[in-house]
């Protein structure tokens, strides 16, 4: 486990790779600023080493980049993917001073927040994956508040009531706890939880 503490956010980080393998095809990417936060998932196609060599794009555009909107973002990491076997990818960014959250994803890597305890955000990604083929991307915005829970994970990570799981959390420690009860380990598993502070 990962955790990432600033004066704005608290999430701890869950990755394992899938029963029998050395490695995870997944990677993720945290990063912090003054003003907002990054956090991402790439879940590279397949599982062992040839998924991860398209995974590990994501962490090393994001680190150079991470300024950028996510849509730039996206289409940097894409550029990445021609001749590779492609990945799943996901970005998320907390503005501070706008109290927003972004959300742009190609692929299946999911983004969950109770806003208010009471209202689901549940942003649809963009089907498919980035492969170096042009793209359609779709930055989408909300609202959010203090206190507010999220979660975001690659498909290795099966849900089955999300919205039960942040009402019934109190806090992320709990949801991250309740989440790993879940996992089953037939795939790369990879999820983010975390809160937003006072």
């Amino acid at each position: 486990m990962e955790a990432i503490r600033t004066e704005e956010v608290e999430a701890y980080v869950y990755q394992k790779a899938k029963s029998g393998n050395q490695e995870s095809g997944d990677t993720y990417f945290v990063h912090s600023e003054e003003d907002y936060s990054l956090f991402a998932i790439a879940d590279g196609l397949g599982s062992g080493p040839i998924a991860r060599q398209s995974a590990e794009i994501i962490p090393t555009v994001l680190k150079k980049h991470h300024d950028e909107s996510l849509d730039e973002l996206l289409s940097r990491c894409n550029e990445y993917m021609i001749q590779k076997r492609g990945a799943a990818v996901a970005i998320v960014k907390f503005d501070y001073v706008k109290k927003t959250v972004q959300y742009s994803c190609v692929g299946n890597v999911r983004f969950y927040m109770l806003h208010n305890r009471e209202k689901m955000i549940y942003p649809l990604p963009v089907m498919g994956y980035l492969s170096g083929k042009p793209q359609k991307l779709r930055t989408q915005e909300y609202p959010y508040g203090a206190g507010d829970l999220f979660i975001m994970h690659s498909d290795g990570v099966a849900l089955r009531s999300p919205k039960s799981l942040l009402k019934e959390s109190p806090g992320p420690c709990e949801l991250y706890q309740n989440i790993t009860n879940l996992i089953e380990y037939a795939d790369d598993a990879t999820f983010i939880v975390g809160n937003l502070l006072p």
